[in-house]
This record gives structure tokens, C-alpha cells and sequence, in this order.
């Protein structure tokens, strides 16, 4: 297989991606059908940070950066990169110097099915970070990968300029071609949500908002007073 560095990708508009960011992570994943969710390992090492930007992604061997390193070249503001490895990795393959690099390019913040290190100093520059570990371990810069090609990341297929969300639930990726429907999907969603809300607040019961008392009659759920009630039947 060829390795190469796509220079240039296409890109979903900043008003689809700052939209779906103000929509988050969850909204978002069910307004598009319950898609594009990353596994549950890569997590956030910060808390209270909520962005979205197109994808730059890379391939690299694990335990290597040097594809990261390539990578930087060809960011623009807005991006998210979204790096894996060819096989499972925790090695610590990126850190504070690659994040200020990336910041010079107004890069959004970064996605890695990999380690991270320097965890204390990415936080207090304010670069994001959703990793799959926080090691110390380091790497070197010696072998072939890929920018911009299609990645699996987290059990998720990424496409170059697929626009990613991330915040405290996770990480969600959705097609670049499908963003703005999937947005007008999460304003319809947020918009019903806002009426549960205010039934909500006002007492009433999600069994009764959502009409689930008669799933629970089908489904044999039956009520009793007090459980000794149960003995008695």
C-alpha cells in the first residue's frame, strides 16, 4: 500500500460545524440516526470542552509520530486531527510540543485511538484532547503512514473532512455530504426536547409525557403496593 499526504480535502461550511458543536455530542449522534459514535475508550482529558471541526486524518505506526509531524503541515483552522495506529497502541505519541505547533495552525484540538503525554501542560494551553490513554511512554520517528485517507478510529471509519464533535460524552464523526441535514435534525430534536423539559419541570411524568404506560402493561410490568403484596399472589 502506497503512503501518502493529501494536501488538500473538502470541507463541511463553519456554519454546519459551529452548529453542530453548539448541538454536542449526544444530540447530535441521535438527530443522525444513532451513527458515528467512537468507542467509549477515547475519552477527554479535559472537562467542559465542547468543539467540532473537519477531520485531518492520520495513520501512523504505533509507537511512531512521525506521520503527526506530517500531518501539521497541511491543517487549517478549524480542523480536528484524528490519528490511529495500524495496530492498538497506548505509547505516548503526542504531547505539549506537537500541540503548540498545531495551536500556531489554529488547529481545534485533537482525537487518538493512542497515548498522550505532557496531560497537565495540554490542559493548562487549552489544547483538547480525546485519547485512548495518558502515557508517558514516548515514541520515535522512523516509519511510513498516511494524511488524509480514509482511517478506521475507535471502531469508527473516518473520511478525510467528515466533520467530528467532541465534548464530555465522547467523540461523534458524521459524513461531511449529510452535516446539514443532520444539523436540521438536531434543531427539530432540540426543539421537541424543550417541550419535554417544561412538562418536566412542571411535574408531569416521562411514563405519561412519552405514553409508556400501556408498553408497560404489554410488557407483563404489573404494580403492587407493597412488596409483601407479591407473597399474597
Amino acid at each position: 500500500m502506497a503512503h501518502v499526504v493529501v494536501r488538500h480535502i473538502d470541507r463541511a461550511s463553519q456554519d454546519v460545524i459551529d452548529g453542530l458543536a453548539r448541538a454536542g455530542v449526544a444530540t447530535a449522534h441521535e438527530a443522525a440516526g444513532r451513527i458515528g459514535l467512537l468507542g467509549p475508550q477515547i475519552r477527554p482529558i479535559q472537562q467542559g470542552t465542547r468543539i467540532a471541526g473537519s477531520a485531518v486524518t492520520v495513520s501512523c505506526h504505533p509507537g511512531d509520530n512521525l506521520m503527526i509531524h506530517a500531518a501539521v503541515e497541511v491543517v487549517e483552522p478549524g480542523d480536528i486531527l484524528v490519528v490511529t495506529t495500524t495496530s492498538r497502541s497506548t505509547d505516548g505519541m503526542f504531547g505539549e510540543l506537537l500541540a503548540t505547533s498545531l495551536l500556531a495552525r489554529g488547529c481545534a484540538g485533537l482525537v487518538i485511538d493512542a497515548g498522550v503525554r505532557d496531560a497537565a501542560e495540554l490542559r493548562e494551553m487549552g489544547f483538547p484532547v480525546w485519547s485512548r490513554a495518558v502515557h508517558a511512554q514516548g515514541t520515535v520517528k522512523a516509519s511510513p503512514g498516511s494524511v488524509n485517507v480514509t482511517v478506521t478510529c475507535a471502531n469508527q471509519i473516518v473520511h478525510a473532512g467528515d466533520v467530528v464533535i467532541a465534548d464530555d460524552d465522547g467523540v461523534c464523526v458524521l459524513p461531511r455530504l449529510a452535516a446539514p441535514a443532520i444539523l436540521a435534525a438536531c434543531h427539530a430534536r432540540e426543539a421537541r426536547e424543550a417541550g419535554v423539559r417544561e412538562q418536566l419541570r412542571a411535574g408531569k411524568l416521562g411514563l405519561d409525557i412519552y405514553s409508556l404506560r400501556p408498553l408497560l402493561d404489554r410488557l407483563g410490568v404489573r404494580y403492587v403496593d407493597r412488596a409483601e403484596d407479591l407473597a399474597a399472589n
